[in-house]
């Protein structure tokens, strides 16, 4: 077992209360990093000033800062992919052109990496880091195929290049946070499926979660299992496996009928409830 693993669950087993209680933190701070999800993203067309306040936006860091009693520090960008969260020249799915237009939670000017090494070398009292990336990486996938002649053919001859990356990555940004000296609990949260009755969709989301999550024990990090989550919700008969039927899911803008791929508040709290489980559990 890695060093980083073994301080990790000792700075946890510190902070969570005996007996499976709600957890009891030492007032401190929960730094969250990441996407849209992790932005708690919602759209809004034909109302552009409510993005001129990123207050507006409230999600499972929120929640999970009420629930673990930590101030959240959030660093995310919507858009972003586990590439741009590196490197200010690799592809993103728009996370670059919504800072050029709407502020963040946090002010920085740099890489979200730079921000959070910055931000985790000056800040000791930072109790969990979380972090959600991935899902823009399948997006873009997603996106260069689509004018293929065969998607599904495309999409899968593409993915084996993109999932190596996306845990390359992963790994990466594992390393940087452990290279500042925190030593805490690192949560990496995992993608629901949008329809788990779609099986060849559902499937692609595993694989991008097994990416996402290949890197973790190695640098004592745990994955909340939101894809189970979700999928537990959508298991109900009267939900047929469709996410977006379990009201989980915001809907769309354009037809109430359907359902964005962001969640919804209930979304959110399931996440924030998945994570301090997560951490229950890794004591």
């Amino acid at each position: 077992m890695k060093i980083s693993c073994v301080v990790s669950r000792l700075f946890l087993a510190a902070a969570l209360c005996i007996g499976g209680a709600a957890a009891a933190w030492e007032r401190g701070d929960a730094l969250v990093l990441g996407d849209s999800v992790a932005f708690s993203y919602i759209a809004s067309v034909g109302y552009e000033y409510f993005y001129t306040r990123p207050d507006n936006f409230v999600g499972f860091p929120d929640e999970l800062g009420y629930r673990l009693n930590l101030q959240v520090v959030n660093g995310s960008c919507p858009g972003e992919t586990t590439g741009s969260f590196l490197s200010s020249t690799a592809p993103d799915n728009g996370c670059r052109s919504y800072r050029s237009l709407f502020p963040l939670h946090a002010k920085y000017s740099s890489t979200q990496l730079a921000f959070a090494r910055a931000y985790l070398k000056s800040h000791r009292e930072v109790r969990l880091v979380t972090i959600t990336l991935g899902a823009n990486d399948g997006l873009l996938l997603e996106e260069s195929c689509a004018s293929s002649a065969d998607v599904e053919a495309c999409i899968e001859a593409a993915a084996p290049a993109v999932l190596a990356a996306v845990a390359q990555n992963i790994a990466t940004i594992l390393g940087a946070v452990r290279a500042t000296g925190y030593a805490g609990p690192i949560v990496l949260t995992n993608y629901y499926s949008l329809d788990y009755s779609d099986a060849a969709a559902t499937a692609l989301t595993a694989d991008l979660n097994a990416a996402i999550a290949a890197p973790a024990s190695a640098y004592g990090a745990e994955v909340a299992d939101v894809f189970s989550a979700f999928q537990g919700v959508a298991a109900n008969a009267a939900y047929g496996g469709k996410t977006c039927n379990t009201g989980l899911l915001n809907p769309d803008v354009y037809d109430q009928y359907v359902c964005n791929i962001h969640p919804a508040q209930t979304g959110h709290r399931l996440i924030a409830r998945t994570i301090e489980h997560t951490l229950q559990t890794a004591e």
